[in-house]
C-alpha cells in the first residue's frame, strides 16, 4: 500500500494548492494513522486532522504516532456515528472491506466542495464473484471477468452518487482507479444539482463498447468520467514517495487515459482470440489506427496492454482484425 499512499500525498497537494486557508481533515477508519500522518505532513498544512479508530491494539499505536503533532486529535469512537469538529474539507474512509456502512456519515461530514476518498477492498463482491452479495451490499449486477475490477470501481461511484442524492448532495470524481486487491475514489462533495449524474446499467443488447457479457443488464454503474483532467494534469510524483518509480508510471498513464475517459477498455491479445485472429497485433499499431481513423484512443491504467477508446466495437474489431491480417 505505500504506493498508494503516495498517491494520497500526490492528491492532496495538487487539490489542497494554493487554498487561502489550510484545510481540515478526518481519517475515519484510522488503524495505525500510516495514510493519514503521511498526507497531513506531506500535503498539509492542515488547520486540524482528527483520527478514529476502535481497535484498542491499533489505538495505541495511532496514539504514539500522533502525539505531538500540533491540530491532531484521536477520538476512540465508531465511526459510523460521526464525529464533533465537521464539517471537514477532506475526509478519508479506508476500511478493511467494504465502505458500505460509513458512507452516510462520510457523505455528510464533508464540508461542500470538499473531498471524500473512500477505499473499498471487497472485490469479491465488486468485480462478481459474489454476485448476490453485492446486489445486497451495492444494489448493483457486477460486470464478471477481466472487466470486472472497473465495474467494481464503477458501482461503488454510482453507489456513493445514490448516498450523496439522499442527502441532498451529488458527487464529482476526481480521481478513481484499480490497484491491486482494491479500488479507490476521490470525489468533491457539491452542492445537490438538477442534472442527474451519469449512473445507469448496461444492457449487452444494446451495449457498444467493450464486451461486458451477455448475463445482463449490470449496473448501476456511474458511466461518466473517472478522472477530472485538471486534476490529473496537476499530479506530481511526492518527493517523499515511497514508490516514485510505480507512482511515476501509474500517473503517465492516467495522463495519456484522461485524453479518453469512457467506460471500460479493450485488450488487443483477448479481441484476437474471440475473433479466432492468428495473432494479435500489437497496442501502439491499434491505437495509431484508430486515431488515423479519427476516433480517440489510449491505454488504460487498469491491464498494461488495456486501452480506450470512442470508437464502437464493431470498429474496434475490424481494426484489429485488419492488423492482424484478417482470419
Amino acid at each position: 500500500m505505500a504506493a498508494d499512499r503516495d498517491l494520497g500525498v500526490a492528491f492532496g497537494s495538487a487539490w489542497f494548492r494554493g487554498r487561502s486557508l489550510p484545510p481540515t481533515g478526518w481519517e475515519m477508519t484510522a488503524a495505525t494513522g500510516v495514510r493519514g500522518l503521511r498526507i497531513l505532513t506531506e500535503a498539509g498544512p492542515f488547520a486540524e486532522f482528527t483520527f478514529t479508530e476502535t481497535n484498542p491494539d491499533a489505538l495505541r499505536v495511532l496514539e504514539a504516532n500522533a502525539s505531538g503533532r500540533p491540530g491532531v486529535r484521536v477520538v476512540a469512537t465508531d465511526a459510523r456515528r460521526g464525529v464533533d469538529g465537521g464539517p471537514f474539507d477532506y475526509v478519508d474512509l479506508d476500511p478493511y472491506g467494504t465502505p458500505a456502512p460509513f458512507v452516510p456519515a462520510a457523505i455528510a461530514a464533508v464540508r461542500l466542495g470538499g473531498v471524500l476518498a473512500v477505499t473499498a477492498t471487497d472485490m469479491m463482491v465488486l468485480a462478481g464473484a459474489q454476485p448476490a452479495a453485492c446486489q445486497r451490499r451495492y444494489g448493483a449486477r457486477p460486470v464478471r471477468g477481466r472487466l470486472g475490477p472497473e465495474g467494481g470501481l464503477r458501482i461503488l461511484l454510482a453507489y456513493l452518487a445514490r448516498e450523496a442524492r439522499d442527502q441532498g448532495r451529488t458527487v464529482r470524481p476526481l480521481l478513481s482507479y484499480v490497484r491491486d486487491h482494491h479500488v479507490r475514489v476521490y470525489v468533491a462533495v457539491d452542492p445537490f444539482s438538477e442534472n442527474s449524474p451519469p449512473v445507469g446499467s448496461i444492457d449487452p443488447a444494446t451495449w457498444t463498447g467493450p464486451d461486458v457479457g451477455d448475463r445482463g443488464p449490470y449496473g448501476p454503474f456511474w458511466l461518466g468520467a473517472l478522472l477530472d483532467a485538471e486534476l490529473v494534469g496537476n499530479l506530481s510524483v511526492p518527493p517523499g514517495a515511497a514508490r516514485p518509480a510505480e507512482v511515476r508510471s501509474f500517473l503517465e498513464h492516467l495522463k495519456d487515459e484522461v485524453t479518453v475517459d469512457v467506460p471500460f477498455y479493450y485488450e488487443a491479445n483477448r479481441l484476437a482470440g474471440a475473433l479466432g485472429l492468428a495473432r494479435p497485433p500489437a497496442l501502439a499499431d491499434v491505437l495509431a489506427e484508430l486515431r488515423a481513423q479519427g476516433f480517440r484512443a489510449a491505454r488504460t491504467h487498469v491491464r498494461p496492454e488495456g486501452f480506450r477508446t470512442d470508437a464502437p466495437r464493431a470498429i474496434v474489431e475490424r481494426t484489429v482484425a485488419g492488423l492482424s491480417g484478417g482470419r
